[in-house]
């Protein structure tokens, strides 16, 4: 059978632009979840670098395609600028969505310290509250206060769970006002029992965002662009960091 040139050209025509209509980021999905349905997708979007899609997980990690979904790369991307030297790409996507989840927090569901006399910052600290360097780090709260410094908590148990700690910050957080939050807070920080109380709370769900969030260890703050620091540091310290002084 013979085929004239000119549907032999329409049909090159078309098959060119079914490729073109085709989005790479749909095609980058569609190969994730052939991988592994439970992958949990949130983002997939285009990078600077041509061929290359910035993935963005539902479980916090970031990993980075090429336009066919046939290769993945994961690690941290990184940008040479002339003004700002070597930049991680990869850290400030994943900031952005920690400010992201910080932002659907119910302020309710912190423990939070406010700033006297002028607000000038808020940090975010996932805590653990028989963590010995998070008891030091309280410590400076009411320093950090003074100089301007909001200091929210979160929940962090490190055992997870059915646990004598997790149990312990289930109680403050069923503290029924913010000033009995923060005076349950205090009392476990200096070492002192309370008794257990029962509610509905978001400790759990606190634990799983900063999982997703990449806290490893307690204490670790995020900071109001996002950047989280871990480990403890004295008061003065961090103003230096916060450049207040």
């Amino acid at each position: 059978m013979k085929v004239s040139t000119g549907w032999v050209s329409i049909l090159v025509a078309l098959l060119f632009s079914t490729q073109l209509m085709a989005d790479p980021r749909e095609i980058i999905r569609e190969q994730l979840l052939k991988a592994d349905a439970r992958i949990p997708v949130k983002s997939v979007q285009s990078t600077d670098m041509p061929s290359v899609y910035e993935v963005a997980l539902e479980s916090g990690e970031v990993l980075y395609a090429h336009e066919s979904g046939e290769f993945f790369i994961v690690g941290h991307l990184f940008r040479v600028d002339d003004q700002e030297g070597i930049v991680n790409v990869t850290e400030q996507t994943q900031n952005s969505m920690r400010l992201e989840a910080l932002a659907g927090i119910d302020p309710n569901h912190l423990v939070t310290y406010p700033a006297k006399g002028e607000h000038k910052t808020t940090i975010y600290v996932y805590t653990d509250v028989d963590c010995p360097y998070c008891r030091q780090l309280h410590d400076e709260v009411e320093a950090l206060n003074e100089m301007g410094v909001e200091v929210s908590y979160l929940a962090f148990p490190r055992g997870g769970p059915n646990t004598a700690t997790y149990r312990t910050m289930v109680t403050i957080w069923c503290g029924e006002t913010a000033e009995e939050r923060v005076e349950l807070m205090d009392k476990v920080k200096s070492g002192a029992k309370v008794s257990d109380k029962s509610c509905d709370n978001p400790v759990f769900d606190q634990l799983v965002m900063g999982q997703q969030m990449g806290v490893s260890g307690t204490p670790a703050m995020v900071l109001e662009d996002g950047s989280m620091v871990p480990g403890f540091m004295p008061a003065a310290r961090i103003a230096q960091m916060l450049d207040l002084n």
